[in-house]
């Protein structure tokens, strides 16, 4: 399994929102724990720069500015953060942060891993809590958290999918499944099923295009010539989901991705509501981190998360997107130049690309 640590969308939400504080603040203690970048202007810095501080939405985390590098971002030559002395304490962490992952069930036993760390125990717990802003034993429940939503979207039952987790009672999954998951396993487990979502349909410049959210964000994109096979899709994608047409003409989301694909709001970053399992997520948080007008190969976006073997399942997380465009898989082509496959068709890729390349340029 890959070092959860490695990427932005693999730091548990304890760990970002200490992390993001770090930014806001210009903490320069934590110079050398980590790097952040902005999407919009494809730059990462060290959490003390004395640069704007970015809204939270268009910041990535990385663990080392080499990572940063592989999915796009170039140094700022402001506070230099390829140049920031590595903290020691975060490659120990970093090692701890790998047993507990490798773990059968992601246990956090504080013997076991000071250990791994070569410290004693307590030392172990102060450290990851400074470094992490976690314990041991908060990352191993994120861990297994995600697990367990991976397993459910693979249509596993619930009681398998829990042990394979690494929950070993019904009861301890049910009684912290609401705060985490935000409904029981079962709901998460039926694909849609208890979503409520709205679609509007607008003229754009690839033809017709669908927008589907709900109050959290953006649940599909889909590009066609024709309304009837639109609707069918986001029905397929979502078949057991409440689904109803928007009463609104045109929401603020639609209005921006319609712009967006008019060549006229290039900086698009809309919230996203999609159904998925961890590899998707974080293969999609991967695309979302692709600067406008650049690409990517497939094999670049698995060696960017971490998993140089898995370009394979890069492609089929890219060819089962239900958020085009705010989630951008026609930025990730072939090895060869060649564009590859395209749910909505490769003219439309090739449009799309031409487009940001020349929208880049300018």
């Amino acid at each position: 399994m890959a070092k959860l640590s490695n990427t932005a969308t693999n730091f548990p939400a304890r760990v970002r929102r200490g992390y993001l504080a770090a930014v806001a603040s210009r903490d320069a203690r934590a110079d050398g724990v980590f790097v952040y970048a902005v999407r919009s202007t494809g730059i990462y810095c060290r959490p003390s720069c004395a640069s704007r501080r970015p809204r939270a939405n268009q910041v990535l985390l990385f663990a080392r500015p080499e990572i940063a590098e592989r999915a796009g971002f170039r140094a700022c030559r402001r506070c230099h953060p390829q140049r920031a002395p590595r903290d020691p304490r975060t490659e120990m962490i970093q090692r701890v942060c790998a047993a507990i992952e490798t773990s059968e069930g992601a246990r956090a036993d504080l013997r076991q891993l000071a250990a791994v760390a070569g410290v004693s125990a307590t030392h172990l717990q102060r450290t990851f809590r400074k470094v992490m802003g976690v314990t041991p034993r908060q990352y191993a429940n994120e861990i297994r958290l995600g697990r367990l939503k991976s397993n459910l979207r693979k249509e596993t039952n619930v009681t398998t999918a829990m042990y394979e987790a690494g929950y070993e009672s019904s009861s301890r999954l049910y009684e912290q499944s609401n705060a985490q998951l935000g409904m029981t396993p079962a709901t998460y487990r039926r694909g849609g099923r208890g979503m409520n979502i709205s679609y509007s349909i607008a003229n754009c410049a690839l033809g017709r295009v669908l927008v589907a959210f709900t109050e959290r964000g953006i649940s599909a994109v889909f590009l066609g010539d024709n309304d009837g096979p639109l609707v069918t899709a986001l029905r397929e994608e979502y078949p057991n989901a409440e689904i109803q047409r928007s009463s609104e003409k045109q929401s603020e989301w639609v209005s921006g991705i319609v712009r967006h694909l008019a060549g006229l709001y290039p900086g698009l970053d809309l919230p996203t509501d999609v159904v998925g399992t961890a590899f998707q997520r974080r293969v999609w948080e991967a695309l979302r981190a692709i600067p406008y007008g650049a690409t990517r190969t497939y094999s670049e976006v698995a060696l960017g998360l971490g998993l140089p073997k898995s370009t394979r399942a890069v492609a089929r997380a890219c060819a089962t997107n239900a958020a085009a465009i705010v989630v951008p898989c026609h930025r990730v082509v072939r090895k060869d130049g060649s564009l590859g496959g395209y749910r909505w068709g490769l003219k439309r890729k090739e449009q799309l690309l031409r487009q940001e390349s020349a929208g880049a340029r300018g």
